[in-house]
């Protein structure tokens, strides 16, 4: 009777061992480890055009519209509008549960102090409030928004998903000089960023917002309900591409944002891994120019690069394959509605590096140094810039290139100075051909001097033709003034697009699902770690 009881007590206290252990074993965090193509370095995303900004933006703020899987505007913070007869008047009213993570409510005060301080660092923001009259808060939950002019782009402009994206913050962060960075980062988007535990060069930490009430609808693109089912987001950033992909096949990280085109046949042979792309993804290199000092303030020089720059020899480099890449000469993009070669003549011709010598010797340049900033970690600009540095030798150009990492190139292609001072001639970028398509969302395309990107290109004509695209009532009228822009772009040159591919995402299927397919900055919200 003894051993009985003592047996039982054994099974009893077994069993409220297994009791007291099992809750811990199911309660363990479910964390989502992923590599972006960049690290998280700037925390303010309207500081900043990099889409690494935009990414970390998009998983702790929300948007009043976003863009669904066909591109297509949706409200997002927003539950319903109007619009006046007149086109002139949006009154906007917020819907419920918007709460900021700090647990105060997201007001009318918010949106207002947010769109104005966008408003003054993004190019499509620019154009949008100068054909603002007004915008005020109403009530807690209502604003209007009341234009000049009946401009037809203004959920578009709000729904932009590329950056810099249209992001709400508390008042107090927005009532920041937006020449300044938010010290700061309190959201009220999916995501927490868990500031304790940023690492820059190494993680960035999200948790799930717990207080977030997502939209009823189900998600679709940026837009819907923006349902979290993981605890944690981690960014490991792996400078090296072979050491991302090696993490990957190993099961170390389980999405990897921007796999290097010569790794994919080896993750598309591994049955534990899912390539994806949108049909609208795309990015487009840009060699951006500064127009502010020799040699690129003169014309002759910016137009001496077309007979230098060879679009295929950066395709070859970036993206072997030639199922991801596309020779585009447009300066909106292939594939897209503005899509157009009209003035690229000189370009799409043969290379004549004598012709391009001459045209430099034109604009007064005399063999001094033309300073290169080299972003030696970023994974497509590094080899594009070995490869216009080598065109540009060609051509008998006397080169200072200064090797860095992109956030130094983000810092210091800022700078107005001359390159001796600290300045800079050229630096290659990119951008998204979802953003490119556009010429209110294209921020390279502007020359609207200290309104415009960096490089600061000026042409008050060339702005008036552009600014008039906005206002065509029809497709086929906003394809003719494209055409315009085109032809004035290629005898401006503002800056030279030098390739258009895809890249797609990569992560384990065996591991996570639920991954949104978008054209931009990829969502977390909705994957599920199996």
């Amino acid at each position: 009777m003894r051993i009985r009881s003592s047996i039982l007590k054994l099974g009893l206290a077994a069993a409220a061992a297994l009791l007291t252990v099992s809750p811990s074993v199911a309660q363990q965090p479910k964390v989502l480890r992923v590599t972006m193509h960049a690290d998280v370095r700037t925390l303010d995303p309207f500081w900043t055009t990099q889409t690494i900004a935009g990414i970390h933006g998009m998983m702790i703020y929300d948007t009043l519209f976003s863009s669904d899987t066909n591109l297509k505007p949706q409200p997002q913070m927003v539950d319903t509008w109007t619009v006046s007869d007149d086109r002139k008047v949006y009154t906007f009213t917020l819907r419920d549960g918007l709460t900021f993570h700090d647990g105060s409510p997201v007001t009318s005060k918010d949106v207002v102090a947010s769109m104005k301080r966008w408003g003054h660092r993004d190019g499509a923001g620019k154009q949008l409030f100068g054909y603002t009259a007004s915008l005020e808060s109403k009530d807690d939950k209502t604003f209007i928004w009341s234009l000049k002019e009946p401009y037809g782009l203004v959920i578009d402009t709000l729904a932009k998903t590329g950056t810099s994206i249209p992001f709400i913050m508390r008042e107090k962060e927005a009532l920041t000089d937006p020449f300044q960075q938010i010290a700061e980062v309190v959201g009220s988007g999916p995501f927490v960023f868990k500031r304790d535990e940023w690492v820059p060069g190494s993680k960035t930490v999200y948790e799930k917002f717990k207080g977030y009430v997502p939209r009823k609808e189900p998600p679709s693109g940026h837009a819907g309900g923006k349902v979290v089912k993981v605890d944690r987001v981690e960014f490991t950033w792996l400078s090296d591409p072979q050491t991302a992909q090696a993490a990957l096949v190993a099961g170390e990280i389980d999405y990897l944002e921007n796999p290097q085109p010569d790794f994919l046949p080896i993750l598309e042979s591994n049955p534990d891994i899912k390539l994806e792309s949108h049909a609208a993804m795309g990015t487009m290199g840009l060699i951006q120019f500064n127009h502010l000092h020799p040699p690129f303030n003169s014309v002759k020089a910016r137009q001496a690069m077309l007979y230098i720059v060879n679009n295929a020899d950066y395709l070859n480099t970036i993206a072997a394959d030639p199922k991801l890449q596309r020779v585009c000469f447009s300066y909106f993009g292939c594939d897209v509605a503005m899509e157009t070669d009209v003035g690229s003549e000189v370009y799409k011709g043969p290379k004549d590096y004598k012709k391009a010598a001459a045209l430099f010797k034109e604009a007064g340049y005399n063999g001094e140094p033309i300073t290169i900033l080299h972003a030696t970690d970023h994974q497509y600009i590094n080899p594009a810039t070995l490869v216009l540095v080598q065109q540009m030798r060609k051509a008998g150009l006397n080169l200072d290139v200064q090797a860095m990492d992109w956030g130094t190139v983000v810092s210091r292609r800022a700078k107005k100075e001359p390159p001796a001072q600290g300045g800079w001639n050229i630096f290659i970028t990119g951008t998204t051909v979802l953003s490119s398509s556009s010429p209110v969302t294209h921020v390279g395309i502007s020359m609207g001097c200290d309104k415009a990107w960096f490089g600061w290109p000026c042409d008050a004509k060339y702005e008036e033709v552009r600014g008039k695209w906005a206002f065509a009532t029809d497709l086929e009228s906003r394809k003719k003034i494209a055409a315009e822009i085109s032809k004035m772009a290629y005898e401006l040159v503002p800056y030279v697009s030098f390739a258009q591919w895809r890249n797609p995402v990569a992560y384990r299927s065996d591991r996570i699902s639920g991954v949104i397919s978008v054209p931009s900055v990829p969502p977390m919200w909705n994957i599920e770690k199996k």
